[in-house]
């Protein structure tokens, strides 16, 4: 493969986990919540409630926040305690500081990249202050070129980004976890894309297998494969 002039990567998932502690705090809502129901039970309200507030709150932990404190509110009838909103908010501020850990190979690859001379983004979307956060936690902000948090990954967000940057089909490959968001999008319009799957997905995050038939996209089961791919 000709090498990428620009290699972007997705952040959360990609770089570092990030979806396994908002399992573990759902999992503790549906214990604090019991009295209302089964975890299926509770984990289709907040479903429910995460899809309409995304709209408005767009992505990341104070948007997961509120919208558990919605479901807490909707589930009780109001009748939720004090007590239990503010484990909820305790846990949408652990949300917001957890230690982030890059993920095996993670620096390896992209001190690699760098020493061969590829220029490097760091793409991610969701809440600003959220996000930057976790860069600068993460300790990988240096070896990124750009960085870029977006409030969706669409196609029209690509193709601006792709326009300012002067990507080409030749010079750009896009790395993430997510099929829907890192994969699907770039592949679409036409340029690279390589998928490195993480165990643990966010359910707005599925696609439908049947979009990916006619979708050209590379996959790797270890971030350490790139530095074979990209040559």
């Amino acid at each position: 493969m000709t090498a990428a002039h620009l290699i972007a990567f997705d952040a959360d998932d990609t770089l570092w986990p990030n979806q396994p502690h908002f399992d573990q705090v759902e999992a503790r809502l549906f214990e604090i919540m019991a009295h209302c129901g089964d975890a299926a039970h509770i984990s289709t309200h907040l479903n429910a409630t995460q899809r309409r507030n995304m709209q408005l709150f767009g992505y990341g932990a104070k948007s997961f926040m509120l919208s558990m404190i919605e479901t807490a509110i909707q589930l009780t009838s109001g009748a939720v305690t004090g007590h239990d909103i503010q484990q909820i908010l305790d846990m949408g501020k652990d949300l917001l500081r957890y230690p982030i850990e890059p993920l095996p190979g993670v620096v390896e690859v992209l001190t690699e990249l760098r020493r061969r001379g590829h220029r490097l983004m760091l793409l991610t979307k969701g809440d600003l202050f959220d996000q930057e956060s976790k860069i600068a936690r993460s300790g990988l902000g240096e070896l990124f070129d750009h960085v870029e948090v977006v409030s969706e990954k669409d196609e029209a967000t690509y193709r601006r980004l792709l326009a300012r940057y002067n990507a080409t089909k030749e010079k750009f490959v896009m790395i993430g976890n997510s099929l829907k968001s890192d994969i699907l999008p770039v592949a679409k319009l036409g340029f690279r894309a390589v998928h490195v799957p993480y165990h643990a997905n966010w359910i707005f995050e599925h696609v439908d297998p049947a979009l990916l038939e006619d979708v050209s996209f590379h996959t790797v089961r270890d971030v350490r494969e790139l530095l074979e791919y990209l040559g």
